[in-house]
């Protein structure tokens, strides 16, 4: 029973301290969006002002400076459309969700400590569901992102002139975003070794109370 519980503390260490990396590196990256614009370039005399990439805060132009996306929690309602406004609410909701998420996962590791050391049940029953609930928080950021990135897609779309120019783009999600789906699946596993745990430590003493 001690290798067993041994071996799901390392476990669960090592899981989370991982869930816990990527999704810093994730939030702190700027690579959730890309716009590969480098057939169009090439076929405009090299102009370098089309591609670029973008994350939670900011945007950044292909070998130029980036500059921070538009503040979703203070803008003037002066010439705002509604539907700029909604993508607004999107962007300031993933925003939160996100760094929320970290704060969680940091709760979390701390009681997750103190349970394994304590070996206490109800704590670690807690911990285990407050990373799945965190994990839950993470999809949910995912989740408004995309369909954020995909309704500014849409609004710029109606924006263009000519839809011709789409063909020679090239739109994908980045690899912050996968680190974040990486995160995702670890903070749940991490929830699920700490039920696990807390189920092995509650049947470990209800044989001690039955001798």
């Amino acid at each position: 029973m001690k290798l067993s519980l041994g071996g799901l503390s390392l476990l669960v260490a090592l899981v989370g301290a991982s869930s816990f990396v990527f999704l810093v590196v994730a939030i702190a990256t700027d690579f959730w969006y890309i716009i590969d614009a480098s057939k169009l370039e090439t076929s405009r005399n090299g102009t370098d002002a089309l591609s670029s990439h973008s994350g939670l805060w900011r945007t950044c132009r292909v070998r130029n400076e980036c500059y921070p996306l538009i503040n979703p929690f203070w803008h003037e309602n002066a010439n705002i459309t509604d539907s700029h406004r909604h993508l607004l609410y999107m962007h300031g909701t993933f925003v939160i969700l996100m760094p929320l998420s970290l704060i969680l996962m940091i709760f979390g590791g701390m009681t997750g400590f103190i349970s394994i050391l304590a070996r206490a049940y109800l704590l670690l029953l807690m911990t285990g569901l407050l990373f799945l609930f965190g994990a839950l928080v993470t999809l949910t950021g995912i989740s408004v992102y995309i369909a954020y990135s995909a309704a500014a897609f849409e609004e710029a779309v109606c924006l263009l002139r000519s839809k011709d120019l789409l063909v020679e783009i090239d739109i994908r999600f980045g690899w912050s975003l996968a680190l974040v789906w990486i995160s995702f699946v670890a903070e749940v596993l991490t929830g699920a070794v700490f039920l696990l745990t807390a189920r092995v430590v509650g049947l470990k003493q209800r044989r001690e109370q039955v001798l």
